[in-house]
């Protein structure tokens, strides 16, 4: 694999690019919709959910903005790679090229634009107080995980949603769910001791938040040893998914 995406690295380079700059071509602000849409969700979330929750502690505007970019890395990644393969029917019917190419350079150009739109978390961090810790040194491993979880998903969604095209509705609505039973809106905690709690435990992205969290936020150590259980599950999965997206990639070009 690592051979034919050296080999490829060029096709793979000007994916990432089309990726990144395709989904708000010919929009008035561009790539800043990346930027805009989490922000506007911060701000409803805001407004909405202190009257909800009641107790959201201080700087909760800060605290929203470190789980909602997070999310939105994620929940763009799932989306555009489940529908990659799809979306590019016309060339894969046409030309030979590592398919894998495909839903890697959707993961990759959503790790780009969240390190990008890291920049506000910053900004946040730095405007409301909360500042910075030399626990931030964890952050790149906590991007790792979830880069590759988020690809490991999407090496298996985008390859079954060619044979079962109903794949890609079934998927959003269960991301959709998991919105909430992960704490975005809220602090890990708030449901300990509940029916839900172990949901919550159970979703990776639950805990990828959480240190997210940890050492931005609350800018102590990250709960290591469920971070290095998602990391090493991930790596697992991801060759898990590698091994069935290549397994049904033979069928695609008659499937497309």
């Amino acid at each position: 694999m690592f051979k034919e995406l050296y080999n490829y690295r060029q096709l793979l380079k000007s994916n990432i690019k089309k990726d990144i700059r395709g989904k708000y071509k010919g929009s008035f602000l561009g790539v800043l919709w990346s930027f805009v849409n989490p922000l506007l969700m911060t701000l409803v979330y805001a407004i909405v959910f202190p009257y909800i929750l009641k107790d959201t502690g201080d700087n909760y505007v800060t605290f929203l903005v470190i789980g909602i970019l997070p999310w939105t890395f994620f929940t763009t990644v799932i989306s555009q790679g489940t529908y990659c393969i799809l979306a590019n029917a016309g060339i894969i019917k046409k030309v030979y090229f590592p398919r894998e190419i495909l839903p890697i350079s959707i993961a990759t150009s959503g790790l780009i634009n969240f390190l990008i739109s890291c920049l506000i978390i910053f900004i946040f961090l730095i405007f409301s107080g909360v500042g910075f810790s030399i626990q931030i040194l964890w952050l790149p491993l906590i991007i790792l995980t979830q880069y590759l979880f988020s690809l490991a998903l999407i090496f298996i969604t985008s390859a079954v949603n060619v044979y079962i095209r109903d794949a890609e509705y079934i998927i959003n609505f269960i991301v959709s769910m998991l919105f909430y039973a992960t704490p975005i809106l809220y602090k890990a905690e708030t449901f300990a001791g509940s029916a839900i709690e172990w949901i919550i435990k159970l979703n990776p992205m639950a805990t990828i938040i959480t240190c997210y969290r940890d050492v931005l936020f609350y800018q102590s150590l990250p709960h290591i040893k469920s971070l290095l259980v998602v990391l090493l599950g991930s790596i697992i999965l991801l060759w898990l998914g590698y091994k069935i997206f290549k397994k049904l990639e033979k069928g695609f070009a008659e499937e497309v």
